[in-house]
């Protein structure tokens, strides 16, 4: 509805980035490297974590574009599958066969690995959504990464999930799985920089017609609400633009983003699905009465402590003073 008004070629804020969209926070860039050093590393199993909508499965989709790892790449977006399932979709992207039978596939996969190894190849098993990855899954992950080990630098495990995996791996039956992590790395939120970056990538990607669409207490005000998540940076700006179309505004301003924010639907609205939570929120407006009552407050103090200044100033104190010691020696 507002791509013509604003000078857009396409939406700028989809929530499912193309490549040419495709923005790295300063966060992003580090575990990229870090995950990338992993791999060419040859460490084996690594560890990636972020809250919602951080920007994880961005990352991994960058990092097997920059590795160029298509033959032997694998990476499940839903865990949620029985062994089976997942030896059956695991050997489809390798290339290998599964036909039911776990002992035959290992045996296979096994010698797959020793090829690997001696082609120099990698092969890179990424599981999404690791956290509700269910236990015999995860016990079968660990078998892999048990067979890979007679085959260094063959086989690269990563498990992305939120911080509930950290919680999961932190059980005593996870101990040896836990062991075999070798690298770490945490997800941050974008800073303020970065979402003020984050911004301007994605609009002039868009073909924005000007540049500062959005001012810069409007960006403060989206840092704030989003606190830092790309996802929700995402709906809230266009949430902003389709509101500043509305009122033909051609800026998006703080107070615009504010009624965003406060025009969200909340859990129990009729129009609001169950389960939803509130994603985004600002501070309250003080009101006039709230800020009247606290320059008053300000102004008082402040006639208090020139009235206690003035006092010892002209030595209207001494008399006080003196009373109060003649009341201290005579207890």
């Amino acid at each position: 509805m507002y791509l013509q008004y604003y000078g857009f070629s396409r939406k700028p804020f989809e929530l499912v980035p193309k490549i040419d969209t495709l923005f790295l926070g300063e966060t992003h860039k580090e575990g990229l490297a870090v995950l990338k050093y992993g791999v060419i590393s040859d460490k084996g199993f690594l560890l990636l974590t972020g809250g919602i909508g951080t920007g994880k499965t961005t990352l991994i989709n960058c990092l097997a574009s920059n590795l160029e790892i298509s033959d032997n790449l694998c990476i499940i977006s839903n865990p949620k599958l029985d062994v089976g399932e997942f030896y059956y979709y695991f050997a489809a992207k390798i290339g290998l066969q599964f036909d039911g039978n776990k002992a035959r596939f290992l045996l296979l996969f096994s010698d797959f690995l020793k090829k690997c190894q001696e082609k120099k190849e990698k092969v890179l098993l990424i599981i999404d959504e690791a956290h509700i990855l269910p236990i015999d899954l995860l016990e079968e992950v660990r078998l892999l990464a048990n067979l890979s080990a007679e085959y260094p630098g063959s086989l690269s495990i990563f498990l992305v999930g939120q911080p509930e995996l950290l919680e999961r791996l932190a059980e005593k039956r996870f101990q040896a799985l836990r062991q075999r992590i070798a690298l770490r790395f945490h997800l941050e939120p974008l800073s303020r920089k970065d979402t003020l970056q984050y911004i301007l990538f994605r609009l002039n990607a868009a073909g924005a017609s000007q540049g500062a669409l959005f001012t810069e207490k409007a960006v403060d005000a989206i840092h704030q609400a989003a606190k830092g998540n790309p996802r929700v940076i995402n709906i809230l700006c266009d949430h902003a633009l389709l509101t500043g179309y509305s009122r033909n505004v051609l800026r998006i301003d703080r107070n615009i983003v504010r009624e965003c924010v406060e025009q969200q639907r909340l859990p129990g609205d009729e129009m609001s699905l169950p389960g939803d939570e509130r994603f985004y929120s600002m501070p309250k407006k003080k009101r006039f009465w709230q800020r009247g009552i606290f320059w008053l407050l300000l102004f008082v103090l402040c006639l208090e402590g020139g009235a206690v200044w003035l006092a010892f100033y002209f030595g209207l104190t001494d008399g006080i003073v003196e009373f109060v010691q003649n009341l201290l020696n005579k207890g």
